[in-house]
């Protein structure tokens, strides 16, 4: 199961944004790494290197390595809409991202690993690719017997985003995907476009 295992804390610093969830670095040195310090004069970006960055942290923070990103870009671009819009539509879509957003897990890297285990089930039945595309209706829950799993009691606990997109029933740990969301239900700070730019060239 592909995924990125480098530094968290330096690509967060990087891009001046808790990517993969709350972090204590990040708090304490708001600028880019570096050995220089926040003294350090930043060249001016040239157009592709603001597209780049823009690309880089959509995978980081969905979790999605290159190729797979490229995939799921060209799969966007088949659908009918607005590609950048579709793009995210997609990355939201996936089990991953709909376990984290539920509440069940407290970071996507997380989520991912409980649907790795097997904790996690799409439609009364267990599923372990992360990466699998849900559609409207489909219904996300946790297994019987991982119900009083720590990380899910304790994130469960101290959750508190709802979504207009999504449904959760704490009693029954489960919950539904209602509808696609629009772009301004998706809180990710993403300029999509400047994603839909790089890959057009």
């Amino acid at each position: 199961m592909a995924r990125y295992r480098g530094p968290k804390s330096k690509i967060a610093r990087k891009f001046r944004e808790p990517i993969f969830g709350p972090d204590k670095v990040l708090q304490r040195k708001q600028y880019g790494p570096g050995m220089h310090g926040p003294s350090k004069r930043r060249k001016k970006q040239s157009e592709y290197a603001i597209q780049l960055s823009e690309k880089q942290k959509a995978k980081y923070t969905y979790g999605i390595l290159e190729r797979q990103f490229r995939l799921v870009f060209e799969k966007a671009s088949r659908l009918k809409g607005i590609t950048g819009e579709n793009l995210l539509r997609l990355c939201e879509s996936r089990l991953d991202n709909m376990t984290y957003r539920m509440g069940i897990a407290p970071t996507r890297r997380a989520a991912r690993q409980l649907v790795g285990h097997n904790h996690i089930l799409v439609n009364g039945e267990v599923c372990n690719i992360p990466s699998r595309i849900l559609k409207p209706g489909d219904v996300v829950s946790v297994r019987e017997k991982s119900k009083n799993l720590e990380i899910i009691t304790s994130t469960l606990s101290t959750h508190r985003t709802k979504l207009d997109w999504v449904t959760f029933d704490a009693a029954t740990l489960s919950g539904t995907y209602v509808s696609l969301p629009v772009r301004d239900q998706i809180p990710e700070n993403i300029k999509e476009q400047l994603i839909v730019e790089l890959y057009s060239k």
